[in-house]
């Protein structure tokens, strides 16, 4: 399995850890109310820290946390590289930590909340890798039929109505799948999910399901990700971001039309 998701396609199943929990609700359907069971996400705190200092502590689908941790702290510049084969993860009921070694100092410089359902905090501090040069071109029929696997894929959205979803293939290949109750943290699971792997970023595509901050474009231009698509719309600024990375912009997918904010010429129309 590759951050949740084998190479065999989208159609495969997440994992075995559960990342829902199970309650007794009231259910009201016009003049009928009546008790039965319904999934809800699950949420804990996850707390991460690198070189012994606590970089950030912050609410998350308690799935794929070490994937989480390396995305968030290599995408947001706070260390240059991480040892793979140094990092702890200890799970707790409510909270769970990772611990991180990293060369060189840790840069907690410029940290800011950033915006979302889920706050999070940004550093920024990554430096963007240019996708000008990367020649990869897609046909549109199959960016759509990518897209409509990716949105209908079980999982914990199909149970509980209450996740975020990203994605990041290689042609049809999925190197790395996540869900999250944040944005962010499942474009940085699937980033660290990539990096844990060994994947490089050049000639792939990341999907996304919610919108498309500046702070989510900005993580996807630090690893000089040609392509960045999402059902949802882009901001100004992330477009401005996009467009000075050479990323190409894909917005609103839904059915047959969607929008190309920039760098149109990889998507074979």
């Amino acid at each position: 399995m590759r951050g949740g998701a084998g190479r065999d396609g989208l159609h495969c199943i997440i994992g075995a850890m559960k990342d829902a929990r199970v309650r007794k609700i009231m259910k009201v359907r016009g003049a009928d109310a009546h008790e039965e069971e319904d999934s809800l996400a699950n949420e804990g705190r996850l707390n991460i820290t690198v070189n012994g200092i606590k970089v950030v502590s912050m609410f998350c689908t308690p799935t794929m946390l070490r994937e989480l941790a390396v995305g968030f702290v290599m995408s947001e510049g706070i260390a240059e590289g991480v040892c793979m084969d140094r990092m702890t993860l200890m799970h707790g009921e409510e909270e769970s930590t990772v611990e991180m070694h990293a060369e060189g100092e840790v840069d907690l410089e410029g940290g800011t909340v950033t915006s979302g359902c889920v706050g999070g905090m940004s550093f920024g501090g990554k430096k963007v890798l240019s996708a000008h040069e990367d020649g990869l071109k897609v046909e549109v029929s199959a960016l759509r039929a990518s897209m409509k696997r990716f949105l209908h894929k079980d999982g914990l959205y199909t149970e509980t109505g209450c996740a975020h979803r990203a994605a990041l293939l290689d042609g049809d290949d999925v190197i790395s799948y996540a869900e999250d109750i944040g944005r962010h943290n499942a474009v940085d699971k699937v980033i660290g999910g990539a990096i844990l792997e060994g994947e490089k970023f050049t000639g792939k595509v990341l999907f996304a399901s919610g919108r498309l901050s500046s702070e989510i474009v900005s993580k996807c231009a630090a690893w000089g990700i040609p392509i960045v698509a999402s059902r949802a719309a882009p901001t100004e600024r992330a477009v401005k971001i996009a467009q000075d990375a050479g990323v190409t912009l894909v917005g609103f997918m839904r059915g047959e039309r969607f929008n190309i904010y920039c760098h149109p010429q990889r998507i074979k129309l």
